[in-house]
């Protein structure tokens, strides 16, 4: 199973890059600089990336996502290095600090289009936070003042990934704050905190995390849930993982699907919009 799961995800890494490589050349008919080389190159990882896991979750529904995370690695790893002897070193590095950025980045744009996805039709919907920026900077948020004042400090800061947005009678409300992490065990106390501000200051706060290895750990899991001596109170509203298989307490397993993401998101809309003050650290999706 490892080999055809690793020439899967290979050759669909390796199609994929090709396809938006090419893709962009093409919209500038092959007159490419080295510097949109460059750009081109990071876009098409991104993509590669992006599409690999998605087919692999699909297609291996029961191999470990740490698995198939590794295979992707493995297969930009491969596209990065070649095989000269001479030079695989230093491209090894280079690859491996391009997978930081890339897989990161494509994890986030992929939970953007599943969830897209799910929710279409509903009036909600998760955006990326240059997309928030592009709303906030067009004065097209219906925030009140001292939301988006909020909301500029946390784009500002990089907090977090994506942002739940709702639409009411054309306008649109930002009442959620998402982060996306391929795996968060070594900065699961950092992300944290600003977690708790968002619940504090009245926001829908989830983490998406694709390899929940961590969860082994009852520390992991009371940062989470809360209900320990050292953590009291819940991390977040709720963290949707794609490699657990059973719920606790606010830790929920997630398919492809992200059904049981668009009730929570869908309760987590109406309770921000109707009950807003009662929109704490307690709240809890049914």
């Amino acid at each position: 199973m490892k080999n055809n799961c690793y020439q899967f995800c290979l050759d669909s890494y390796q199609e994929e890059y090709n396809r938006c490589f090419e893709a962009l050349k093409a919209e500038h008919k092959g007159r490419v600089s080295s510097k949109l080389s460059d750009e081109f190159d990071r876009e098409a990882q991104k993509s590669a990336i992006r599409l690999a896991i998605t087919n692999a979750l699909r297609t291996f529904p029961s191999e470990p996502v740490a698995e198939l995370w590794s295979a992707i690695y493995r297969a930009h790893l491969f596209r990065k290095s070649g095989i000269s002897d001479l030079e695989t070193i230093n491209k090894v590095i280079s690859a491996d600090q391009s997978w930081k950025k890339s897989s990161g980045h494509a994890f986030e744009e992929m939970v953007k289009e599943l969830a897209s996805l799910a929710l279409y039709g509903t009036g909600v919907e998760i955006i990326l936070q240059r997309d928030l920026n592009t709303l906030i900077k067009a004065n097209e948020l219906a925030n009140e003042p001292r939301d988006i004042a909020w909301l500029e400090k946390q784009i500002q800061g990089n907090i977090f990934d994506l942002y739940g947005i709702l639409t009411i009678e054309g306008k649109k409300y930002c009442f959620g704050c998402v982060q996306a992490k391929t795996s968060i065990r070594d900065r699961v106390t950092r992300d944290r905190e600003p977690s708790i501000h968002a619940m504090q200051s009245f926001f829908w706060s989830i983490v998406f995390v694709l390899d929940g290895d961590f969860l082994r750990l009852p520390k992991f899991v009371s940062m989470i849930n809360g209900g320990s001596e050292e953590f009291p109170e819940n991390g977040w509203h709720g963290m949707y993982v794609l490699s657990v298989k059973e719920q606790n307490d606010r830790i929920y397993p997630i398919t492809m699907d992200f059904d049981l993401f668009k009730s929570h998101a869908l309760q987590a809309a109406d309770q921000w919009i109707k009950r807003r003050q009662w929109f704490d650290l307690a709240w809890k999706a049914l």
